[in-house]
This record gives C-alpha cells, structure tokens and sequence, in this order.
C-alpha cells in the first residue's frame, strides 16, 4: 500500500497542510475536502491512487491550515477559492497547456465538490478530468432548491445557521461539540476527534464557516457548462444532497459524463464507501 506522506505546500502567499501519496512524477490528481473535515478524509483514495501510480495530493484548504486562515470574512470568496486551487496546482508543476505544463485531475466532496465544479467550469484548460463526491452541479442546486414539491431547499436549511455570524460558532462547540459529532453521524470516532481537533484550533471553525458566509448560491452559478470529462458519485442516504439536484447535474456537462449512485451510501463516501468510490474514479482516470 502507497505511503501517505505529510507535506506543506507554499502557494499564493499561504502554507497549506498536505497528505500526498504515489511517485513524485506520477500524474497529478488533486483532492479537496469539504466542511468539516481536512484532508484526512481522503487517505483511502490517497492510498489507492498512489499505488495505481498516481501523485495523489490533497491539501487542508484555506480556513482549516493554519498557514492559510485570514481573518477576514471576504477572504473567503469564491476566486479565492478556486485562485488556492490553481495556486497549489502551479506550485506542484500543473501549471497547464498555455504555461507549458500539464493539467491535473481534480477530486472533490462537499464543499471541496462545489470548488471543483468551478475549478473545472471557468478552468477548463487546467483540468484533465473532475470528479465530484455529494456534491450536485450549483446550477443543478439552485434549480432543484426552486423547484416546487422539491425538499432540497429544507435538506439545505442548515446552512441559514451558519451564515449566523459569532452564535454558529458557539452552536456548533457547545457541550463537548454535540452538534458537530451529531454531523459526523457515521464516521469512526478516530475521525471524529481528528475533525474537532482542527475545529477546536482558534479561528478554524471561523474560517471553515466563512465558506458558507462569504459564499451566495447565486455567486456560483457562472461556472457554467462543463466540458472536461467528468464523474460524479452520489449516495442515496445524503441527508443534504437530494435525488433531483443530483440527476439534474447530467443536464450542466457537455463533456464526458458518469452519474455513480450508491444506493446505500450516505454524505461520507470517501470514508463509508471507499472501495466503490475508488473503483470509479480509478476507472474515470484511467479512461482519460
């Protein structure tokens, strides 16, 4: 089984924390974890794409390193979400087509998914494939968060309660963090505390929270029409992600498309589901 090595990754003017597996020329294949997780998450597919021979990297994105948490709310944004991405991508030799580099393949779940999603839409040159865990197309999102008789707008409520500036942080911690560990329903208790440990760091639950405050649905929907190949893994059981935003995702890709649907998986695939998830994507990437 392919080591998993920690790293730190200095690119647009942070240092973010790595797990980075696979020979040190191997394709480069990055992941993005979502909210409230790090890269840890993703140590079974580190695994499994070092071993296929992969350079499989995946970051603690901007709020969860410490090297990378601004204060600042705006920080938060969406470029500069997608500029950490790219940056990190640049720092590690991806630098596209148009710099004289390679492109890199791009893996994300949760928020991480949504990033991906943009990275590939307003992106294109700089991404092989994408692949997405959870997470619908935001335009997909959007439609089904609209559509009358949908319940995707309820799975959604939550985030209302984040967007709460100061009392979402205070929600979330409180005794001993039981809404967190509830959220975390699923994942193995190791997990857990990992998670909260980051959590508990000041200015780690801010800044992970910031994505949701600093974020409007509406500002993600110029991503527009993806044309890279790209695959999408979705579990039945996700309390958060709904049936119609997930199938109404084929509608925005143009390019190469596969909809994965695990019909007893729930919002933790990459760590309740490994063994499916790594079969698809390690067939996505070696089709493209």
């Amino acid at each position: 089984m392919a080591e998993i090595e920690f790293a730190e990754i200095v690119a647009g003017g942070f240092t973010f924390r790595a797990r980075v597996a696979g020979p040190a020329d191997g394709r480069l294949v990055l992941l993005l974890h979502g909210f409230p997780e790090t890269s840890a998450e993703w140590v079974g597919q580190l695994s499994a794409l070092g071993d296929a021979g992969y350079r499989a990297v995946a970051f603690d994105q901007r709020g969860y390193s410490p090297g990378a948490r601004p204060a600042e709310e705006a920080a938060y944004d969406r470029d500069a979400l997608v500029g950490d991405v790219l940056a990190v991508a640049d720092a590690l030799g991806a630098t596209g087509p148009a710099a004289g580099g390679p492109a890199f393949d791009l893996v994300g779940h949760d928020w991480g998914g949504a990033m991906a999603w943009q990275v590939a839409g307003l992106h294109p040159d700089r991404v092989r494939t994408v692949s997405v865990v959870s997470t619908p197309h935001p335009d997909a999102m959007w439609a089904a968060s609209h559509r009358e008789g949908s319940d995707q707008r309820e799975r959604s409520s939550y985030m209302k309660m984040f967007r709460t500036r100061g009392k979402a942080e205070e929600l979330l911690l409180a005794d001993d963090a039981k809404y967190l560990r509830a959220a975390f329903k699923g994942l193995s208790e190791t997990a857990i505390a990992e998670y909260l440990e980051i959590m508990r760091q000041p200015g780690a639950l801010t800044g992970a929270l910031n994505w949701y405050r600093a974020i409007e649905p509406k500002s993600l929907a110029d991503a527009g029409t993806i044309e890279v190949p790209a695959l999408y893994v979705w579990g039945a059981q996700d309390p958060a992600m709904g049936r119609l935003a997930a199938e109404m995702t084929a509608a925005h890709v143009s390019g190469p498309y596969q909809f994965v649907e695990l019909p007893d998986a729930d919002h933790w695939v990459p760590e309740n589901a490994a063994a499916e998830l790594n079969e698809s994507l390690l067939e996505h990437l070696a089709t493209y």
